[in-house]
This record gives structure tokens, sequence and C-alpha cells, in this order.
């Protein structure tokens, strides 16, 4: 666990330095960019850890309310925002604050609650990736965004990056040619993995409110193997390593080859339970041919699997990235965005580079925030973030049931396999079922 202090500092700094950095104005500074009446009134569910980069992202705007469920991390944000009205609960935020937008980044298993309640008062919502903790919450979440026409984008930030929409001309300029195959790996998990649910009894620390922690998932008392940082691995809470970085890395392939619903996925993995994701998983997407495009298959690693050597050409490949081969060549994408490495299958093949045609962004919130002002769209919308979180949530059904599933992703049904549909949709804790 981070010390109290050095968690504080390493806030203030982190806040401090994009503050400066952006020349925006906020409660520390005085310069405006925009004049206060284009000014968007968010509110943010979750201020800590990815929360600080989301609220500096949108500092430029006016950030009105702040809610955390640990009051260390509402303590260290209110110190930026002290006139920013300040919550535990989120429902009590919506209900209380008049709101034009707001950003969640909680964890996994409270972004659907709090994106329905907020697209149900007609606002603008950003969220943490993935989208949402099952795939029925996906589909609800993309439904209503549409119906209710209100501006959403999830926080896969490389969407917006150079890099990944150089992939995207690059693949669908034809320059690599044909593309049949795909792989995608993390030497993710950073956190415990492929272990059993704690039984000794801790006491909740004082600043934080554990009821509210656990939000809609089942009762079970507080440890510090949860929360701080450390709920990724478990199923209850987070969906583990592809859930974490599949919305990442998988992205500039699903963007480029136009992928959708996968018709089958099979996985193997270190030992599964019930408690917590495995160590390391090898899960494999098969995609059926989408108009001219040809079919594709899809490989993703974690828990330091990687592709075999033959096919990266690499003995100690990046710890992140994405090998996405065609007829022609093949391109890397190395993570956080930066520039693909495109290498030709015959040395004597001199690639041409086609002419960049997808414009990018100053950013990927900055795209959110102007399309909440009605400037332009947001590349990666409920629409487009619930096939691709749909995809990795998949992957992790097909690890939880040790078999090989066929998804008729238009039924919304896994064929043969009544676990697996099972794990489709998830049961709420008392209290939180009318979202």
């Amino acid at each position: 666990m981070v010390p109290q202090e050095t968690r504080r500092e390493f806030v203030k700094s982190t806040v401090a330095s994009a503050i400066i950095g952006l020349g925006v104005w906020s409660e520390t500074t005085a310069a405006a960019s925009t004049s206060p009446s284009q000014k968007l009134s968010i509110g943010a569910i979750g201020v800590g850890n990815r929360g600080v980069d989301n609220i500096t992202a949108s500092s430029n705007e006016n950030i009105v309310a702040l809610c955390d469920v640990d009051q260390r991390y509402l303590n260290e944000m209110s110190e930026f925002y002290p006139r920013a009205d300040k919550f535990h609960d989120f429902r009590e935020m919506l209900e209380q604050t008049d709101l034009d937008a707001v950003l969640i980044s909680t964890p996994d298993h409270t972004h659907f609650h709090a994106a329905m309640m907020a697209m149900r008062k007609r606002l603008h919502v950003y969220v943490e990736k993935p989208l949402a903790h099952s795939i029925e919450e996906c589909r609800i979440l993309a439904k209503t965004a549409l119906e209710l026409k209100v501006v959403t984008q999830m926080g896969n930030q490389h969407h917006s990056s150079a890099g990944y929409r150089r992939v995207v001309e690059l693949v669908q300029s034809g320059t690599i040619g044909d593309v049949r195959e795909v792989h995608s790996w993390t030497t993710r998990p950073l956190w415990s993995q492929g272990v059993d649910r704690p039984k000794e009894q801790r006491a909740v620390p004082k600043e934080l409110n554990w009821d509210l922690w656990l939000g809609p998932a089942r009762e079970r008392p507080y440890h510090p193997a949860y929360h701080p940082r450390t709920w990724r691995g478990w199923w209850d809470f987070g969906c583990g390593a592809l859930g974490d970085m599949g919305p990442h890395l998988i992205d500039p392939a699903f963007w480029a080859l136009k992928l959708d619903s996968p018709i089958s996925i099979e996985a193997e993995s270190s030992s599964v339970n019930d408690e917590s994701a495995p160590e390391w998983s090898i899960v494999r997407f098969e995609f059926p041919k989408r108009g001219n495009l040809p079919p594709v298959k899809l490989t993703w690693y974690d828990g330091g699997k990687q592709p075999p050597e033959e096919i990266t050409s690499a003995k100690r490949p990046p710890a992140n990235g994405t090998l996405i081969i065609g007829s022609r060549a093949k391109v890397f994408a190395p993570e956080l965005g930066a520039r693909p490495i495109v290498v030709s299958n015959d040395k004597s093949d001199k690639i041409e580079q086609p002419e960049s045609s997808i414009p990018v962004p100053t950013g990927h919130q900055d795209e959110w925030l102007r399309a909440c002002k009605g400037e332009g769209k947001t590349g990666s919308d409920f629409t487009y973030a619930s096939k691709l979180t749909e995809l990795c949530l998949l992957g992790n059904i097909a690890i939880r049931c040790g078999q090989r599933i066929e998804w008729d992703s238009q039924a919304m049904k896994v064929l043969h396999c009544q676990r697996a549909n099972e794990l489709l949709s998830r049961e709420y804790r008392s209290g939180w079922n009318d979202v």
C-alpha cells in the first residue's frame, strides 16, 4: 500500500504539473482559455488513481462535484477544487448536482450503474475501460446512449493516438495485404490472480465506506487484497488482465480490420477458480468474413505468455503490443499508441506508406469534451466500446468455462454451454437493481 503522504504528494505533483502544462483555468490558476459560458459543469465519480488523470484532462472545464467512497482520495482532490461539492455516494451526487457531464473512474463493477444513472439524467458520460462488467451491461449501455443521444467515450485513450490511427491507415489501405492473423499480448497482471478469497478478517479503514465500495457486488468482508488498486484480478470487481489491457492492445486491430463479434472462443490458462482470474491465459478468437475481408484469427496472451519467436521474429518481444500479420507485411502496434513498425515479408519488397487520412485529435478526453459541446464525434463511443469490451468479456467467459465456446451474437447466447450463458449477466446486491 502506498503511504498516505507519498500518495498525497503524487496527486499534488500530477495535477499541478498538468495544470501548469496545459495553461488551464482551475481553482488554483487565474487564466481561462475559453469564456466561462462555454465551460461544461462536470462531476467526477472516482477521484483517485485513473480519476486523477481524467479530472486533470478535463480541468479546462468547471469541475463542480467530486465523489469517492474513500475519503483519502476525496480529500486530496478537494485541495485542488475546494469549491466543488463532495459526495461519497454517486447516486446522491447525480440527484443533487446540476451537471452537464460526468467522468467515471471507478472499479469495473460499478461502471454500469454510474453510467446508466448519468445517462438517464441526460448527461454526457466518459467511462474508464473496460466499459462494463458483463456483456448484458455493455449492450444496455450502448442502446441507452443511442436512445438518449448523449455523448459517450470509453477511456481507452490510445484510440486517439497518432500511432493507432496510422495502424488503421496501413491496414485499410491494403499496404500490408490481406490480414488473417493477429497476436496481442501483455505481461500483466501486476496484481495477484489465481488466488482464493482471503479468509482473515481485517478492519475497514476509517476513511473508507466499504458498503458503497462494494456497490452492486456480492457482500464480503473488507480486505486490502481488494482495495486500493488491487481489485482487477477478482471476478466480482474486475476483468483480469484481458479486461484491463485488451481494450488498449486489441483496439488498433479491432478498428483497422472492422471486427465485430467472434464466432468462437477457446482458451487455455493456469488453474481457474470462481474468485480470481488465472495467473496467465492464452485466448483464441475466430472472426468470420466481413464483406470482402477474409476471416481472422486473433490470439491474446497475458501473464508472461507471448507469441512464439517464429511469429514475432524476436527472442524478447516488448512487454505489450499487437502484431497484425498481412500477406505482404507485418505491422507492430506498440503499447501507448507509439508509431507502428512495418516489416515486409520479402526484404526486396519496398513498402510504400499511404498518405495520412485519419485526423488525430488533441487528446482522447478533449475529443469527448469537444463533442459534448457539439464539435465533432467521439471515436470510442459506447457503440464501438461495447463491442470491443464484449470481446474481452467473452474471452474471460471461455477461460472460466474451460472449453471452446460458440457465440451467437444476435441472440446473445453461447451455444451448448449453460455455464457460459450464466456469465453473460450478473446479479446485483439488494438496493442496486433499480438503475
